[in-house]
């Protein structure tokens, strides 16, 4: 594999640099002193933040952007392998890293990588630790899943010990990284696109807390059935969390204010410690801060800073986000639930908050998914007062026929639910707009472009 040198800046080229994660890891390097170009098929906010940073940017990727002058070539799973420009790279022989590799690499010039994982939760979680560690002065360098208030956007760039990033389990690509300290969150079945099952999950998930030195953190779900396998045969330090009190880290007399933002007294080995308030809503918010407080307590950070950040906190983008009022009184929140559990918990927080009705406009996301889970996404929508569904979202997937929106609403009402598939965005609007009234909370879900539903309605 292609080694980095730090200490002499070379010439790389990101292939998909208008991504999320490509671009945060374009903008450290450029931090760094390296000459940093790249290419994505359309121009956005993202790439223009870059362009003023000094990135060049090619608008599409043909083979001629891929010169002579080019020392490392940076590309994610998303770019095919008949891309032209994957194509000239071969023909080039020119070095190649993956993002993951790439990041992988980055966390080697930091002693606190701090890598936060999980099927669901891993950008909230990074959001509360980002503003622990900003509100302890640590100074870190950041990399989120999603836009961020507090650094204005989805990357900082320190100038400390401290790295705060994602490690998502899709294509094992957190198997590149090389934290000191790990979240495990939870573990569920998903990406079966990729996975075989929860078994091939489970043992990812092992093989990425393996990867841990023996000096190291691992801070893992004690309430979930795999913790187990997962630690079984580690040598680094483990810390456990949940909502059981047989956890290192557990929370009791929970409560929720009126937005659904709740308060819980900290219990650390049986020991009740500390009064805590958060910003983001629902009790699984509640679980993903005490993995953060365990991990601050591992650092011997200020308990009042931490919970000081805990409460500037709110949800990143897309999590459970008070997007506004409609001009007749009804409440519009967006969520990035895609997978059954996310839902749930997504429908519980609103459950917490001031409403009448609760109306979810549902995304699915990808067609496996949908197949896959089709009976625990209709179990968990079918909870909800009113489901109206959105055609599926094929993001990396083509349509076979094997599931559609109309299926999931058959399960959903055969399962006493009440939904309706209606598919196009436009139709949708309309049908909300003649049929959810003042004080209802309507909640556009889905990781595809549901969101717009709730911005076009804000508008009006």
């Amino acid at each position: 594999m292609y080694k980095v040198d730090f200490n002499t800046p070379c010439r790389v080229y990101f292939m998909g640099i208008g991504g999320i994660s490509m671009s945060g890891l374009a903008e450290i390097l450029l931090q760094a002193g390296f000459t940093v170009a790249g290419s994505d098929i359309k121009e956005s906010d993202i790439t223009a933040v870059l362009k003023s940073l000094g990135a060049t940017i090619n608008i599409g990727q043909v083979a001629s952007n891929i010169t002579e002058d080019i020392d490392l070539v940076v590309y994610t799973a998303a770019i095919s392998k008949d891309n032209e420009e994957f194509l000239e790279v071969q023909k080039r022989n020119i070095p190649m890293l993956t993002r993951a590799e790439l990041l992988g690499q980055i966390m080697n010039n930091y002693k606190y990588g701090i890598a936060i994982s999980g099927t669901h939760g891993k950008t909230t979680t990074t959001s509360m630790m980002s503003h622990v560690l900003l509100k302890a002065d640590t100074d870190p360098t950041i990399s989120i899943g999603g836009m961020l208030d507090v650094i204005g956007g989805n990357i900082r760039v320190g100038n400390s010990d401290y790295f705060v990033t994602e490690a998502c389990e899709y294509t094992n690509s957190y198997h590149s990284f090389n934290p000191y300290i790990s979240i495990i969150l939870n573990v569920d079945e998903d990406h079966l696109d990729f996975f075989s099952g929860i078994d091939e999950i489970v043992e990812s998930f092992k093989t990425f807390a393996e990867i841990l030195p023996d000096d190291g953190l691992l801070v893992i779900n004690g309430d979930m059935e795999h913790k187990a396998k997962i630690v079984s045969e580690l040598k680094c330090n483990i810390i456990t969390f949940g909502l059981e009190t047989s956890n290192d880290y557990s929370a009791t007399d929970i409560t929720f204010d009126e937005q659904g933002h709740p308060t819980y007294t900290l219990v650390v080995k049986g020991e009740k410690q500390d009064i805590v308030s958060l910003h983001s809503t629902g009790i699984h918010n509640v679980v993903n801060s005490l993995s953060v407080i365990a991990v601050a307590d591992f650092l011997k950070l200020d308990r009042e800073a931490v919970k000081a950040g805990l409460f500037d906190c709110t949800s990143a983008k897309r999590r459970f986000e008070h997007k506004g009022v409609t001009s007749n009184g009804v409440i519009v929140v967006d969520d990035y639930a895609h997978h059954p559990t996310e839902i749930t918990a997504t429908l519980n927080a609103a459950k917490n908050t001031p409403h009448d009705e609760i109306w979810c406009v549902f995304q699915p996301h990808t067609y496996t998914r949908t197949y896959a889970l089709l009976d625990d996404f209709a179990k968990a929508l079918s909870t909800c007062d009113h489901v109206i569904l959105a055609d599926i979202y094929a993001a990396r997937e083509k349509d076979t026929g094997m599931v559609s929106s109309k299926d999931l609403e058959k399960r959903i009402n055969e399962m006493g639910g009440n939904a309706e598939h209606i598919g196009d965005f436009l139709s949708i609007e309309k049908f909300v707009e003649k049929n959810c009234k003042k004080n209802d909370l309507l909640i556009t879900m889905g990781a595809g472009n549901v969101d717009l539903i709730g911005d076009s309605l804000l508008k009006k």
